[in-house]
């Protein structure tokens, strides 16, 4: 059996009180995951890596560095998928697979937004009197929704709220992590379902 789990995530800028809020973020989002983990005595560990090539980096060190540990790389695909992972990110950003599966590697989806659109009443909630659901796309399939309109469009729905104020990425990003529903997510990303599917295979219990 597995002993460690170790995340390697693309995200939370570049200072360090970002990546913990980004990391505390995550860490809810994924809690489910993590409580699979605790009850099998699976260590857990999410690394926030700020960009997505400190994040490969960190990884492929951390193949050598912790090799008992069951490592993942987790990254934004910024563009439309149509490969397996590796092939995708060797096209989208010339990386090479170090030597380990697909297994390893996860791709979240175009942009970090498109997870946030997969529940709306969670943005709705977050953002309150004024955000304007008509200007969010309406595929259900946010995978597919091209990259420019994800950021552009919540900022347009979220532009004329009163208490929270238009959306930001680093601030508002990390706290809609913590509130947005992973089924409700999985239902809607084929790739976060892949990533909940794989690791609760690692971890071996059923989600």
């Amino acid at each position: 059996m597995v002993k460690e789990i170790r995340i390697y995530i693309e995200g939370g800028g570049d200072g360090k009180k970002t990546k913990t809020l980004f990391k505390t973020g995550f860490g809810q989002f994924l809690t489910p995951l993590r409580n699979l983990a605790r009850k099998q005595q699976i260590q857990w560990e999410i690394i926030v890596c700020g960009s997505r090539n400190n994040a490969y980096r960190d990884f492929t060190h951390a193949l050598t560095d912790h090799p008992e540990a069951f490592n993942i790389l987790l990254v934004d695909a910024e563009s439309p998928i149509a490969e397996p992972p590796w092939q995708h990110l060797k096209l989208q950003d010339r990386w090479n697979s170090p030597g380990v599966g697909d297994r390893h590697c996860h791709l979240m989806v175009q942009a970090m937004e498109a997870w946030f659109i997969a529940d709306i009443e969670a943005l709705k909630q977050f953002y309150g009197q004024g955000f304007q659901e008509n200007l969010i796309p309406k595929n259900r399939l946010v995978e597919s929704i091209p990259k420019d309109l994800l950021e552009s469009s919540l900022k347009a729905a979220t532009r004329n709220t009163k208490s929270k104020g238009e959306y930001q990425k680093i601030q508002h990003g990390s706290a809609l992590l913590g509130k947005i529903d992973p089924a409700k997510v999985r239902a809607a990303s084929p790739y976060c379902d892949r990533l909940f599917k794989t690791l609760a295979e690692i971890i071996g219990l059923p989600l």
